[in-house]
């Protein structure tokens, strides 16, 4: 490996470090439903971001408040010299895909039968530490 490609290597690798993610495939809510949520916390801070999916009412803001800790943990894994508030974590990225649908038959008038899609999603949360140069 050359001396530039390795150097450049390490700078991505040293980049990576502030950053962590988790990942939640094939949760039974529909993708709609979840973006919903997800609107909400993207490029909040962790905490922050944390009492929004705490008050909110809906069900999938139950399922994100998980992934988000998750999260948090694996930054926290990663960086285990750094502390948490100094760091102040924030929500970088946050994507909802689609996932596998299950397909269901519904009886219909006249004998005829409707198809249900029962849709679930993946959800990928990206944490990363403000630099005190973003600040």
């Amino acid at each position: 490996m050359g001396s530039r490609k390795k150097q450049m290597a390490e700078a991505i690798k040293a980049e990576k470090k502030q950053v962590a993610f988790a990942k939640l495939n094939n949760c039974p809510t529909s993708p709609r439903k979840m973006r919903l949520v997800a609107d909400l916390v993207r490029g909040e801070k962790a905490d922050r971001a944390l009492q929004i999916l705490r008050f909110s009412p809906k069900e999938a803001s139950r399922r994100l408040e998980k992934l988000l800790l998750s999260a948090i943990a694996n930054w926290q894994a990663k960086n285990e010299d750094a502390d948490i508030e100094e760091a102040k974590l924030y929500v970088k990225e946050i994507r909802v895909d689609g996932g596998a649908m299950l397909k269901r038959l519904r009886p219909a008038p006249q004998g005829r039968a409707h198809r249900i899609r029962k849709r679930s999603n993946h959800v990928t949360i990206v944490v990363d530490a403000l630099n005190k140069t973003q600040s």
